[in-house]
């Protein structure tokens, strides 16, 4: 039985998972940040192996041992295994908060997207494969959650700038990492900076060329940071124009 976008068991998923991410981020609160993502660095080493043995295994009578090139780790959602990492086990404060400038929107709405917008393989693969990427997500988004609520790590209009430069390199990033795996057969679509993530999207659809949706795609990543970014942004804004009165008068 094929399940849906916004089928039955999908729609179950999601309510499930925003759940989770509700009870998951009141229970975070009283969390120190290393203790939060020493686990979430936890989560994701045990999500990213099932994930792994899971695709060899579906597909080892074409590949044998090898994981199919479209499961490697460059998605928007598994690549920040590796930003995990660095901020549960980087002794570096200043590489650690440009790491976290750049995960609180990318987790926060990537992973919320993620759930949204299903894979074909988590919707309508084994309950392993299904738990571990709806599990998975849930983490990221408390984590991001964690962090804009926390009193342990306060947000800047400066982190909102990180960020930005943090996004423009990964994007660029991604073309050369899409063009570097291609092998003119797998759908390879990191970051999605090939091809929107789903058929039949209103804002992102290729009907007026490549280049039109790259335009559209970008819009819509800078407002969804700007939006996590705003307070910092308004008071920041207040503060300038204060300034600019002082100096006035």
């Amino acid at each position: 039985m094929t399940h849906a976008l916004f089928g039955t068991k999908h729609l179950i998923l999601i309510l499930c998972s925003f759940a989770l991410i509700a009870i998951g981020t009141i229970f975070s609160r009283k969390l120190k940040l290393q203790t939060i993502s020493k686990t979430l660095f936890g989560i994701g080493i045990v999500s990213e192996t099932i994930k792994v043995l899971y695709y060899i295994i579906q597909h080892e009578d074409k590949l044998g041992g090898y994981l199919p090139k479209t499961d490697l780790p460059f998605h928007l959602c598994s690549i920040q295994i590796i930003f995990i990492a660095i901020v549960a086990l980087s002794q570096s404060e200043k590489l650690k908060r440009f790491i976290i400038s750049f995960m609180i929107p990318s987790c926060l709405f990537g992973g919320i997207a993620a759930i949204l917008i299903a894979t074909d393989s988590s919707r309508n693969g084994s309950f392993v494969i299904t738990g571990q990427y709806f599990l998975y997500h849930v983490a990221i988004v408390i984590f991001s959650l964690y962090l804009l609520v926390s009193k342990e790590f306060k947000i800047t209009v400066k982190d909102y700038f990180n960020c930005l430069k943090f996004i423009g390199v990964l994007f660029f990033a991604a073309i050369y990492i899409n063009s570097i795996i291609y092998d003119g057969e797998s759908n390879i679509n990191f970051m999605y900076v090939v091809s929107p993530p789903q058929k039949g999207l209103p804002f992102l659809n290729e009907n007026h060329g490549w280049l039109v949706y790259m335009v559209h795609y970008a819009s819509t990543v800078l407002f969804f940071i700007t939006l996590t970014y705003i307070k910092p942004i308004v008071l920041a804004i207040k503060g300038l124009f204060a300034k600019t009165k002082v100096k006035a008068s």
